[in-house]
């Protein structure tokens, strides 16, 4: 008897233990502060692998007609790009992707709120943690206006 109830303890430590697997679907966003702008696009595919693309600009504050066609721009770049962007694998413990082997965490996951975060590095700055939103597909310029 107490080895069918350790049996079954195991069991149900190792169920408890074990890895949601990745959400999957498309999601986009975009970041504005501190003179960065990043336009961002991330696909998850059913086998795991992930698609991302962050192109940014860093620089001055810009007026109103400039901010606009940089965003055109960006938006362009990012579209223009995507079909470029090579699928890869990376290692994902149920809340973040990492990528395989690695410690940064490159995007988070929250599977209550269904909230996703991409984190774009960019030169020795913090991480940006950029909240993307879901997406059936994606925008022709992800850019609020």
């Amino acid at each position: 008897m107490r080895k069918i109830l350790a049996l079954a303890f195991a069991a149900l430590t190792l169920a408890a233990c074990s890895k949601s697997p990745p959400p999957t679907g498309r999601w986009e966003g975009t970041y504005e502060g501190n003179g960065t702008f990043v336009a961002a696009r991330l696909e998850i595919e059913t086998d795991g692998t992930v698609r991302v693309s962050a192109p940014d600009v860093s620089g001055p504050e810009l007026e109103p007609a400039d901010r606009a066609q940089m965003e055109d721009n960006m938006a362009e770049r990012l579209a223009g790009a995507w079909g470029e962007i090579a699928p890869r694998k990376m290692d994902f413990d149920g809340t973040t992707f990492r990528k395989p082997g690695g410690i940064a965490p490159q995007i988070d996951w929250d599977a209550k709120s269904k909230a996703m975060t991409l984190y774009v590095y960019i030169g020795t700055q913090p991480a940006l943690k950029i909240p993307l939103h879901p997406v059936g597909d994606f925008s022709d310029n992800p850019w609020p206006r």
